[in-house]
């Protein structure tokens, strides 16, 4: 998404060119036999390292059953970034893992092609992760997870869960004053401002980044950052901060908030299904609950974030990796598997009410998420984040809230034109 370039009208036009626009199921065995004739039957995925170890046996199946090879290739650091530069050269996998967030970039980068759903084939997802892989109308991943974050609450400390802001910073500075407590709430932030993390609150206070077309599209013409609705948020939220009630602070970092909460410092956590391994290690009787917005303020609404699988634009066997991510990532047990190599609620309602029962946490962060906004694909959206998250930090400091994001939504409108 960091990587901007012209053209989505003739990439969108190559890419459904090259995807052959669906097919029959008449003719995808002679497809597969071409794509083995021409790559010697090799087809290669790219993943992350806990992903990695989770597909491995699923591919090999998909391999004996096909009559192909199949690579599963752990790539640790900058996936989407070498995934781009592998496809500009000509050197990529036939299947990429990854977040949605990365569909513009990929898409304005010619770097994946739409997969052929069915439609009761897409009846069977969770309906935000089918909408958060729609990109222009076309559907670009299969998705296999979502993620949201939610209010994570130590329920030794504090036994019940807030209903606004207000009651949670209230509870927080009581337990500092009875030296339970180090911090009202870890909720991370650090120099340069987390604007994922913030988003709960920013729209609590009537904030929003884009607003939406008549299709529900978001629209990167109607930016909603300087707009006096978001300096409205950012007042509510500067009372949050450093030079008003010290609940929010450039010390809580994505480093430290984790560990924070885990050693007993803080009775509130904002954070996502990543932090629960770390709570249950350290023994944290915690419950799992919305971000609560202001008093009297809207509905604090966290991002929702779906992780997918991609056709490769560029990969030497597309037929075969359609096949795959249609056909053989839509089975409950491959997502079931996904799950627990990392507990992020199956984005297939069957592997998630199959594992839902031995895991009261997925409903928990479901239930916290079901309001939320999808996380923007748009390309637009890699000018917000670094210039908000420093407008974020600099208010929680004590910068004026008007002045500091009127001009953080200047900067972002200029790199969007």
């Amino acid at each position: 998404m960091r990587i901007r370039t012209a053209g989505v009208v003739a990439v969108l036009g190559l890419a459904l060119a090259a995807s052959g626009c669906g097919g029959s199921s008449n003719d995808k065995p002679a497809a597969k036999e071409s794509a083995k004739a021409a790559t010697g039957g090799k087809l290669v995925i790219w993943a992350d390292d806990k992903r990695t170890a989770a597909l491995k046996p699923f591919a090999e199946q998909f391999g004996k059953e096909n009559g192909v090879t199949v690579e599963v290739q752990a790539v640790s650091k900058d996936l989407q970034t070498n995934f781009v530069t592998a496809s500009q050269q000509g050197s990529g996998p036939d299947v990429v893992v990854g977040a949605h967030d990365w569909i513009g970039n990929l898409v304005q980068n010619g770097a994946i092609d739409p997969v052929q759903l069915a439609a009761e084939q897409k009846s069977a997802f969770n309906e935000t992760a089918i909408k958060a892989v729609t990109f222009n109308g076309q559907l670009y991943g299969v998705p296999y997870a979502t993620e949201n974050i939610a209010l994570i609450r130590n329920t030794e400390l504090a036994p019940e869960a807030p209903k606004t802001i207000e009651d949670l910073v209230a509870t927080g500075k009581k337990l500092k004053a009875d030296k339970k407590a180090s911090e009202i709430l870890c909720l991370q932030s650090g120099q340069n401002g987390d604007a994922y993390h913030v988003y709960p609150l920013y729209t609590s206070g009537g904030g929003y980044l884009f607003g939406t077309t008549a299709n529900g599209d978001y629209d990167p013409k109607d930016l909603g950052v300087g707009k006096p609705e978001s300096i409205a948020a950012f007042q509510k939220i500067a009372k949050l901060g450093e030079k008003g009630e010290g609940a929010l602070k450039r010390s809580i970092t994505g480093e430290n908030s984790i560990a924070t909460f885990t050693g007993k410092k803080c009775a509130f956590l904002v954070s996502g299904p990543w932090a629960i391994a770390d709570a249950k290690k350290a023994n944290i009787t915690y419950d799992i609950s919305p971000v609560p917005g202001f008093a009297g303020g809207k509905e604090a609404q966290p991002f929702v974030g779906v992780q997918a699988f991609y056709v490769a634009a560029k990969g030497k066997n597309k037929a075969l990796a359609q096949e795959f991510v249609t056909n053989y990532v839509t089975k409950p047990e491959l997502a079931v598997a996904l799950y627990k190599a990392e507990p992020r609620p199956p984005a297939l309602t069957a592997a998630f009410d199959q594992v839902k029962g031995t895991d009261p946490d997925l409903a928990k962060f479901s239930e916290a998420g079901k309001n939320g906004q999808v996380l923007p694909a748009i390309p637009a959206m890699a000018a917000i984040w670094d210039p908000f998250g420093k407008a974020e930090a600099a208010i929680i400091g004590g910068a004026d809230p008007a002045k500091t994001i009127t001009g953080a939504g200047k900067t972002i409108a200029g790199q969007i034109k």
